[in-house]
């Protein structure tokens, strides 16, 4: 079955048997690339899931060509052992894949109230559901993330934990300001119906960027955002991303998004591109004190240069540097 969506197109290879779309609760989607393996990790952890909600799991296969991940998945579902669907977002790309899978959610699930975002290189806490929901609840809010907490496939690399890169911006559940990515996510159904798809815009489909973009859009419609704590999902780190030109990359390009995603918030204002450029370069000048300020509290050099190549990925940014790391997904 082939549905023409306005994200490209969408192919449903499977679902569970008898599965009830209007009586689910929650809805959770799982992009996939070329992670057979470590998708069905993901999949674990969600059948291990303590709550009494009823969801549904949507994996979305980005790998429109080879599909292993599909592959790996679409059996447990066939079984029953998995409630929800398997389909192929064929336009390659992050944000097409998210776009392809929260669509499918608002189509064929009438009932939702939240849905919840896990990559297929992490793994949920056995509350990670129950408690995503019951924050949001509580609150009363829009939008709600939580920590990915890095797991380092060599032990010797847990001091990294510590990096800009993989620490999470919060230590408390509460009302936050701004949240950064989507790798542990919750969205309210009502979110996604006033945002539209699109969701996540396309431009930032290989860069990624794209829930950052998303999240500052849906702050400025006024939707509220929270964070959970106590919901945590656990990243497979490799131990390629602790090298210090990958590092060096990730930086620069969360500067690069930082510019671009600020500039879509100022557009239309007077002197927008002016105001961004002026701050980027204060940024740019104090960011060797922040540096020292940050090397002389933590020992790390690594530490102490990402306020500078953040710096330094915005000011690249008006120059039209953009650091596509999910073209090359082997070095990813």
């Amino acid at each position: 079955m082939t549905l023409s969506t306005s994200d490209g197109s969408i192919s449903i290879l499977g679902k569970s048997p008898d599965l009830r779309f209007e009586a689910i609760e929650a809805v959770v989607t799982l992009p996939t690339f070329r992670r057979p393996r470590q998708v069905l990790d993901t999949l674990e952890s969600l059948r291990a899931q303590q709550t009494a909600r009823r969801f549904a799991v949507i994996v979305m296969e980005n790998e429109a060509e080879a599909r292993e991940g599909a592959a790996s998945a679409l059996p447990l579902f066939e079984a029953g052992k998995i409630e929800g669907m398997v389909i192929v977002a064929h336009e390659r790309g992050n944000c097409s894949a998210y776009n392809a899978g929260w669509e499918t959610a608002l189509r064929h699930f009438p009932a939702f109230r939240h849905l919840l975002v896990i990559d297929d290189d992490e793994v949920a806490d056995p509350h990670w559901l129950e408690r995503m929901c019951s924050c949001a609840e509580t609150l009363e809010a829009d939008i709600v993330g939580g920590p990915q907490t890095p797991r380092f496939s060599d032990p010797t690399h847990s001091a990294w934990a510590l990096h800009p890169v993989f620490a999470p911006p919060y230590t408390e559940s509460g009302m936050v300001g701004v949240l950064y990515s989507s790798g542990n996510l919750l969205v309210s159904r009502q979110v996604l119906e006033a945002m539209g798809p699109p969701f996540l815009d396309l431009r930032f489909n290989f860069m990624g960027g794209g829930d950052s973009d998303f999240l500052s859009r849906a702050v400025q419609r006024g939707f509220r955002l929270a964070w959970c704590a106590e919901a945590p999902v656990y990243e497979t780190v490799p131990a390629r991303r602790v090298e210090a030109d990958w590092i060096r990359a990730r930086s620069l390009r969360n500067g690069v998004i930082s510019t671009l995603v600020e500039k879509k918030k100022r557009a239309g204002t007077p002197l927008a591109g002016a105001k961004v450029l002026a701050k980027s370069l204060a940024l740019l000048a104090v960011s060797p004190l922040r540096g020292l300020a940050r090397l002389a509290g933590t020992g790390s050099l690594s530490i102490g240069l990402y306020p500078v190549y953040v710096a330094l990925g915005r000011v690249m940014a008006e120059f039209g540097y953009a650091n596509e790391q999910y073209r090359q997904p082997e070095k990813h």
